[in-house]
């Protein structure tokens, strides 16, 4: 079975070139408040293809919300605020470390027990953060 090429790079280096001096006027001038209004619009749409159980509309929306959230990436990164990296690496230490029960090795038990766990995690983590 041939892997499949990581297409994520080459996403990343199109919106680089976007936001360029030789990119698009429209990319360019976008920022954090203007994107507000589009990944909203996105959004939306995503939950109507998911409403309408349409895989190949679905498919198509979660590339609009994901480039929207790439460009956003890039422009944070631009500013030295974070870099796409930062935010991938962020939200899978979160995954990991909210599902103990999963990479940690610890009990699982039933839906409620792991809802409650869950909430938990997130407490810790929220206190950390204010600390």
């Amino acid at each position: 079975m041939e892997l499949e090429k990581n297409p994520f790079p080459a996403l990343c280096q199109t919106i680089k070139k976007l936001r360029s001096v030789d990119g698009c006027p429209w990319d360019r001038k976008q920022d954090a408040e203007s994107l507000k209004k589009y990944i909203n619009e996105e959004c939306e749409e995503l939950l109507c293809a998911i409403d309408k159980n349409d895989p190949s509309n679905i498919c198509e929306e979660i590339g609009d919300v994901f480039f929207l959230l790439v460009l956003l990436s890039e422009i944070h990164s631009e500013h030295n605020n974070f870099t796409i990296n930062d935010v991938i690496n962020e939200i899978n230490d979160k995954m990991i470390r909210r599902h103990p029960h999963v990479f940690a090795g610890s009990p699982s038990g039933d839906e409620e027990f792991l809802k409650k766990q869950w909430k938990k995690i997130k407490s810790e983590e929220k206190a950390k953060k204010i600390n």
